[in-house]
């Protein structure tokens, strides 16, 4: 899949434009239901639609055969000129077009093709699973049907001249095309058709029935003093003694790495010469040399504390016995002995700062968590304000807000707002963490709330207001979560749902690569 590097990025399933309000949801959607609504319905409709041109038309191929990407239940999803995926392939070809996009670009011709592949294995798939269920729409249902498409209409009515002067085998094809899609219908009639639970969109609705707006203060945890690394190092000091060693690793049995440990012992090899011809590592090829280390580094290497302080206490020289680690056996000899740290050393102090904050972190947090209390007393007791200006500290405002996890684009998500020290991905973190609506929406008004550590960042939260929103807005959220959302959703899984199915068998890049960008 390395050659999946040769464009940008793989294609973007379906792009979907997020509002980013509720209020502008509501009004685009009471000024045109018909279009949200008939959106859903376009997967099914898209090739009655399309019948309207040339059924027959040239469409891009790289030689006009026949390219299989992938199988869905063991059908074939293959591009063969004029059939589903091409007539798919061709549409997406013609929106771009009409958007003013280069379609012989790498990226949009990728994209292209993927969008194409992707809505023809939902295609496929619906068409087997309604197979699997004896499904078979009438034949006069079909016929009836093909009667009504444009290609055979003249003067408003069905004309046989028309229709007979379409070659049979044609006719035959579009009749099998009309057939799929109407069974493709009573499918998605049914999956949309699923009678939803009344309170359950109410609900929905009064979610949005009161929002807060917030003042904020940030502590940030990576603002851990030095003084304070400083006193971890000392408190910690065995952790950051270092050792240079070399080591042999087997990877077969306990007895094998004896033999080889008793070889060097004997004199038979050296240590190197064994390391290079029978160590089992990626250090093999140095002799074994494994440079200097920290000793917290070879609590990796050497699992048993016991074991780990037996090879730390070695002399210069000396080997250890054969070690059990994990389903390996290693020993080693020591190159230069156990050295105490020097906190003086800047790069000594940069391994400190880097194990606090990759595997004690929560020392850095408990430091801001305390900022943020002083932060706390000082302001009920001089203001807010007074405490900010003390500590050259600004507030930040968000809000108004409803309760909105995981940012649901029915209401206004958390990542609307701006806010200088957060970026989208703090935003997105915090917007997923129910300890931050519980703490947002259950601390009374003008309080402060207990600090809340939110990744980099500890938050202390004031809410100054909450409204009530218009009876309406609820009612109006209701109806298109119940109408509109919920189907959107739905219809949005569909292709993710069918491509990481048991029955699928995804070779789609393999083959676009192969065909495309040999």
């Amino acid at each position: 899949m390395a050659k999946v590097n040769k464009i940008d990025k793989k294609i973007d399933k379906k792009n979907v434009e997020k509002e980013e309000s509720s209020s502008e949801i509501v009004r685009k959607f009471k000024q045109n239901p018909v279009l949200y609504t008939g959106s859903i319905l376009i997967l099914v409709l898209v090739i009655i639609t399309f019948l309207g041109g040339d059924l027959f038309s040239g469409l891009l191929s790289p030689s006009g055969g026949d390219l299989t990407f992938g199988y869905y239940d063991k059908a074939p999803i293959s591009w063969v000129p004029g059939n589903m995926f091409a007539q798919y392939q061709e549409q997406l070809v013609r929106y771009y077009q009409s958007q003013g996009i280069d379609v012989n670009d790498i990226r949009a011709s990728a994209d292209i093709w993927r969008q194409a592949y992707e809505l023809t294995v939902v295609h496929t798939a619906v068409l087997q699973v309604m197979k699997r269920s004896k499904y078979t729409v009438p034949e006069k249902t079909v016929d009836r049907e093909v009667a009504r498409l444009p290609h055979f209409q003249e003067n408003g009515r069905f004309s046989a001249a028309l229709y007979n002067q379409m070659p049979e085998s044609s006719r035959h094809t579009l009749w099998r095309q009309v057939q799929e899609d109407l069974t493709k219908m009573m499918y998605f009639g049914d999956f949309y058709g699923l009678l939803m639970p009344s309170a359950e969109a109410d609900f929905i609705g009064m979610m949005a029935s009161q929002m807060r707006t917030f003042e904020v203060v940030f502590f940030k945890v990576d603002n851990y003093p030095e003084a304070e690394y400083q006193a971890y190092a000392r408190e910690n000091a065995d952790l950051f003694r270092s050792i240079h060693l070399s080591k042999i690793t087997v990877n077969t049995n306990e007895r094998e790495a004896k033999r080889i440990l008793d070889s060097i012992k004997n004199g038979t090899t050296t240590f190197e010469d064994a390391a290079r011809a029978q160590s089992q590592d990626a250090l093999a090829d140095r002799g074994g040399d494994m440079g200097s280390s920290y000793s917290f580094e070879l609590e990796a290497e050497i699992p048993n504390s016991a074991d780990r302080e037996a090879v730390l206490n070695l002399r210069r020289g000396e080997m250890s016995d054969v070690i059990r680690a994990g389903d390996r056996w290693v020993f080693f000899r020591v190159e230069d002995e156990l050295k105490p740290p020097n906190f003086e050393d800047f790069a000594v102090m940069d391994r400190v700062r880097a194990y606090l904050r990759n595997f004690d972190r929560g020392r850095m947090e408990d430091w801001a968590i305390a900022q943020a209390r002083d932060f706390i007393g000082e302001a009920q007791l001089s203001g807010l304000d007074e405490a900010l200006s003390s500590r050259n500290m600004e507030k930040h405002s968000i809000g108004p807000l409803p309760i909105n996890y995981a940012g649901v684009d029915l209401f206004t998500p958390l990542e609307s707002f701006a806010v200088t020290e957060l970026d989208l991905q703090d935003l997105q973190f915090m917007s997923r963490n129910e300890n931050f609506w519980r703490t947002a929406f259950s601390t009374p008004l003008e309080t402060f709330s207990e600090p809340l550590v939110q990744g980099n960042n500890v938050l202390v939260l004031i809410p100054i207001e909450q409204i009530n929103a218009e009876e309406t807005l609820g009612k109006d959220i209701a109806s298109i979560y119940e109408s509109y959302w919920v189907n959107l959703v739905a219809e949005q899984s569909m292709p993710y749902y069918f491509l990481s199915n048991e029955r699928m068998d995804d070779r789609f890049w393999e083959v676009y690569f192969q065909y495309f960008l040999p």
